[in-house]
């Protein structure tokens, strides 16, 4: 009788969920193109589970070419209209217009800084923040270095960026593993960052 190895219990048995959380979640992403897909994806997500944007992602990926975003940067009022008459994704105008208006701020940092990635990582230094909580319950929503960097971010001109959705990114992206250390990704996810 093989034993399965114990995970996060938030993926639940939905298969969608369960390899997200088992191939994605919490992986150091560096990659400005991975980077920006992952904070479209979560500034759609504010108010929604997560879940249900993953369940949209790939509709998203076609809506908004291919996450790029240098087009969406260019979305004028005719992509807005048409995203919003995309029934696949989530039609909330506030959203849409923030992508674009978030593509154009990411630009900007990438201008300023380099990249995207090395603007993030300079917050931890370049390297994830191991945490290691023991239940669900010990998992924040914020912290208040999600705080400083969604505080940043606004003033860079980013929008639905409040430190909910910073901190989920953070958590997506590698910036901190908050894989509980039952979980069999926690030893994984802390050996790729040696």
């Amino acid at each position: 009788m093989s034993i399965e190895p114990e995970g996060c219990q938030w993926p639940g048995s939905d298969p969608l969920y369960q390899h997200y959380h088992d191939t994605e979640w919490g992986v150091p992403v560096y990659d400005d193109a991975r980077l920006f897909e992952f904070l479209l994806l979560e500034t759609f997500q504010a108010g929604l589970s997560w879940i249900t944007i993953l369940r949209k992602r790939e509709n998203f990926r076609r809506a908004f070419d291919g996450f790029s975003y240098e087009d969406i940067s260019n979305y004028g009022k005719k992509e807005i209209e048409r995203a919003m008459s995309d029934a696949s994704i989530v039609r909330n105008r506030l959203k849409i217009e923030s992508a674009v208006t978030n593509a154009r701020a990411f630009i900007r940092i990438i201008e300023r800084y380099g990249s995207f990635s090395q603007f993030m990582w300079a917050f931890t230094d370049g390297t994830p923040i191991i945490n290691r909580f023991r239940s669900q319950s010990e998992v924040p929503a914020t912290t208040s270095l999600s705080d400083t960097i969604s505080k940043e971010l606004r003033t860079l001109g980013f929008r639905f960026t409040g430190s909910t959705v910073i901190y989920a990114h953070m958590q997506a992206t590698g910036m901190v593993n908050d894989h509980l250390i039952s979980c069999f990704r926690h030893s994984e996810i802390s050996s790729l960052n040696h």
